[in-house]
């Protein structure tokens, strides 16, 4: 009997584990898996993502992938109006950034990193998953995508390689992330751990802004991206959001594939991406051709039939260039296969009979289109994919601070805005310091201590021993003075002028400075370097450098240089003999570039060298270099466009900081310029964007200040407009030359109420306003009480049955009209 039971039991045991293997492989083969997981893909409300969802969701169960697959669908509040394919797929809604919410710009990339974020946060899906598998709608799925079975880990994704995101080794990784070794060029395919896509989505997201926030580095050459439009910004932001949270990628080149390329020998991609036009014999096939395309809701169409498999055998003999062959057609079949069963499930009539949907509904291409499985050399991963098309040597970058000379006046708080705002806009490394020269009294009327990070430094405009009254020395003295009472960790110096707007990061890596080699512009009409000039005050007249405007140098340097700069300078300034303008280049012979000599005299004591890069800095009304990325806009000359002019100097008396939503005259809109011309409308539309960035830093400097609403008492912020100022005809009162546009403060106690330009309404004008709205205030008020006392007695007398009397109050009607109260009257 025991034995019996015995039997029994090993009988039943065999039996059990019979079953459990059978329903371990039956399990295999329908797609079940033994962790959660869960596909994702991004789309818009548009016919153009509909057809790519109907297939990519027809082969996702044609390819028996495990779990769950949902479609991230971004649309405005309009366009779910009129959308027509909420069904088309399991759908997670979320908002559209089509169109930034802050910045306004157009980009509906963004919505991938922005509707994962959303899905992570608002979908229960996301509490109960594993393993994500992140698609693009542009894919077609040939087998199961197993992370697990592809070798990605907790910590280290897999995804597929995307060599032409060649930011990850230039300058663009440098500037968005604070581990350019860690980025990876990869994209398309993406599967990883649930833990890792929490923390990454958000920089994801965040890293997308920044990238598309910057424009000086959309080129090819910074890139990859050959239209130059910032379009690839998402993968970018994916790749340096990876790499600031250190997920370092598991790269395969083999699961993913275009169709039209042709596969390696023994893999057998498992996703094909059709992002590019593809052909195959005289058929062809782009998706941008399809964009407006409705077939999903057209009953019976199709996109136009590839050959046939017959065909392309007799096509080309190449067992290779064979097996791309097929996947095309098989991508495109599996395409209309998805759309034939759509339209049948959607009750569409019964379509006629033809070759090619009986071909669909046939055998041969059933064989064809079993789910694939990935071989040992699909699984191959690629070792070092983010150094191997690098010629750059891992190493850090230097600390980088940047620093510019101003004094305490209006003229120079308003450029400040400017070179401060475009600063913190253009990505520029490090920090930045205002180097502020001011006398003891000039610090008790000065209101502008917020507008930059500052070091005070003592004022030379009127020089201690010879009483001479040169502004333009502050800026030497000013980095003496910076140098040895300040502790500065940084490795190199970049030196400005305040006069200047910074369109991208200045950097000495890649303007290649080095210590002892500084780096500048050139300013060649310092024609004291080949003359006599340079002889008297050096002893290396063979090492003088026409430079200036912006400096690159070793902090080193700038120590051996700063005091020889300074003395120079002095030196120069003293040689008024040799001030002429064939001595110089100074048209003025006022000697009021003695500071730029004592720059490049002082250099040639030290036998500095400068690399003189004539694209770091441009000079709007200049036509700029086709191709070139100027890094700083020097506005320190005239410049127009048309009838519309901009001149730094007749902004000279005006407070310009202190009067709330006061901007400078707005240039032309782009659209009216003439198209015909591409240097004169690439040098307009330069300058353009040059006074439109200063208009756009005191915007948000007045808004940080929080002065009250424009809309509240004007229809328009205030714009500078009033009369034409005189001309300036002294070199003390900064004309429009090149020459004296560098400097930045001539004779303070020359101001002068004609300089005023273009301006703000007048301070009387402002005054009789405000005292004609306060009158009117007061008169008001004075009626009111006197109305109010009246009637009260009226009613007092009538309760105490007195006879009724009283005075007429008449009310008094002024013709003249209130006006608006000024918003930038300084009682405000």
């Amino acid at each position: 009997m025991a034995t019996v039971r015995l039997m029994q039991f090993l009988t039943a045991l065999v039996a059990a584990l019979l079953a459990s293997c059978l329903q371990a492989s039956a399990a295999a083969v329908a797609g079940t898996a033994p962790f959660r997981i869960h596909t994702l893909f991004s789309v818009e409300c548009q016919d153009y993502f509909d057809w790519q969802t109907v297939g990519l969701v027809h082969s996702f169960r044609k390819a028996r992938q495990p779990g769950p697959i949902t479609r991230l669908l971004s649309c405005t509040e309009e366009e779910k109006k009129k959308y027509r394919g909420f069904d088309l797929a399991p759908t997670f809604e979320v908002p559209s950034m089509s169109r930034h919410p802050k910045t306004g710009d157009w980009y509906p990339a963004i919505n991938k990193p922005a509707g994962v974020v959303h899905w992570l946060k608002h979908s229960k899906d996301a509490q109960n998953v594993d393993w994500v598998v992140i698609l693009d709608a542009d894919m077609i799925i040939r087998g199961p995508i197993l992370p697990w079975e592809l070798g990605a880990e907790r910590g280290r994704p897999v995804a597929a390689y995307y060599g032409y995101l060649v930011g990850c080794d230039n300058i663009l990784a440098k500037l968005h992330t604070k581990h350019p070794e860690l980025c990876d060029k990869v994209g398309g395919l993406l599967a990883m751990h649930i833990d890792d896509l929490r923390a990454l989505a958000p920089m994801w997201l965040s890293k997308t802004e920044e990238v598309r926030g910057d424009k000086e580095h959309w080129p090819t050459k910074y890139t990859g991206d050959i239209y130059g439009t910032g379009w690839i910004s998402e993968m970018y932001g994916y790749s340096f959001g990876a790499a600031e949270v250190g997920l370092r990628h598991k790269i395969n080149d083999n699961l993913m594939i275009y169709p039209g390329y042709v596969p390696r020998e023994g893999v057998e991609p498992i996703l094909m991406h059709y992002g590019l036009p593809f052909s195959v014999g005289n058929w062809s096939f782009s998706k941008l051709e399809h964009h407006e395309d409705s077939v999903v809701y057209d009953c019976g169409r199709l996109f136009p039939e590839p050959p046939y498999p017959r065909q392309v055998n007799e096509m080309e003999n190449d067992p290779n260039k064979k097996r791309a062959l097929f996947l095309s057609i098989e991508c495109m079949n599996t395409l209309n296969e998805g759309l034939w069963l759509h339209h049948t499930a959607r009750g569409c009539p019964k379509p006629k009979w033809s070759k090619y949907l009986s071909f669909l509904k046939g055998q041969t291409f059933s064989e064809l289109t079993q789910p694939k499985r990935v071989t040992p050399q699909s699984l191959r991963m690629m070792n070092d994919v983010h150094k191997q098309d690098s010629d750059e040597p891992e190493k850090t970058f230097p600390k980088i601070h940047t620093v510019f000379s101003t004094e305490c006046s209006s003229y120079f708080d308003w450029q400040t805005i400017g070179l401060v705002h475009s600063f913190y806009q253009s990505g520029q490394p490090g920090g930045i310091t205002r180097l502020l020269s001011c006398t003891d009294e000039d610090l008790k009327h000065y209101k502008g201590h917020d507008l930059a990070p500052t070091h005070y430094v003592p004022s030379m405009s009127r020089h201690p021993l010879t009483g001479d009254w040169y502004p333009a020395i502050n800026k030497p003295a000013a980095i003496v003075h910076w140098l040895n009472h300040v502790k500065i960790d940084a490795e190199y110096i970049v030196i400005l002028d305040a006069d200047m707007i910074m369109k991208g990061p200045i950097t000495p890596w890649e303007f290649h400075a080095a210590k002892g080699r500084p780096v500048s512009a050139p300013y060649e009409y310092l024609i004291g370097c080949d003359n006599v000039l340079a002889t008297i005050h050096t002893r290396h007249p063979e090492a003088c450098n026409k430079v200036g405007g912006v400096i690159i140098m070793h902090i080193t340097d700038l120590r051996r240089l700063a005091l020889l700069w300074l003395h120079k300078t002095e030196e120069v300034r003293a040689d008024m003999a040799h001030w002429s303008t064939n001595f110089t280049g100074d048209v003025y012979e006022s000697g009021w570039i003695s500071e730029m000599y004592g720059y490049s005299f002082g250099a040639a004591e030290l036998k500095l060298k400068h690399l003189i890069n004539d694209e770091i800095m441009i000079y709007p009304g200049y036509v700029p270099t086709p191709g070139v990325n100027y890094r700083v806009y020097h506005y320190g000359l005239e410049f127009s466009v048309g009838d519309w002019i901009f001149d730094k100097a007749k902004w000279r008396n005006f407070d310009v900081v202190n009067k709330c939503w006061a901007m400078f005259p707005s240039p032309p809109h782009s659209s009216s310029l003439d198209q015909s011309n591409k240097e004169f409308l690439s040098r307009d539309l330069l300058s353009i964007d040059c006074v439109n960035t200063m208009n756009e830093a005191l915007r948000q400097y007045y808004s940080q200040k929080k002065c009250p609403d424009p809309n509240s008492f004007l229809p328009t912020p205030t714009r500078m407009t009033s009369r034409d100022p005189p001309r300036l005809d002294s070199p003390g009162d900064e004309t429009t030359i090149e020459v004296t546009a560098s400097k930045k403060l001539e004779k303070v106690n020359q101001t002068d109420a004609e300089n005023e330009s273009r301006g703000i309404s007048t301070p009387e004008e402002t005054n009789q306003t405000f005292s004609s709205m306060r009158f009117w205030i007061v008169g008001l008020w004075a009626l009111s009480i006197v109305g109010f006392v009246g009637a009260m007695a009226m009613m007092i007398l009538r309760r105490r049955g007195m006879r009724k009397r009283g005075k007429t109050y008449k009310s008094k009607r002024r013709n003249s009209n209130p006006g608006f109260w000024d918003r930038n009257n300084p009682e405000d």
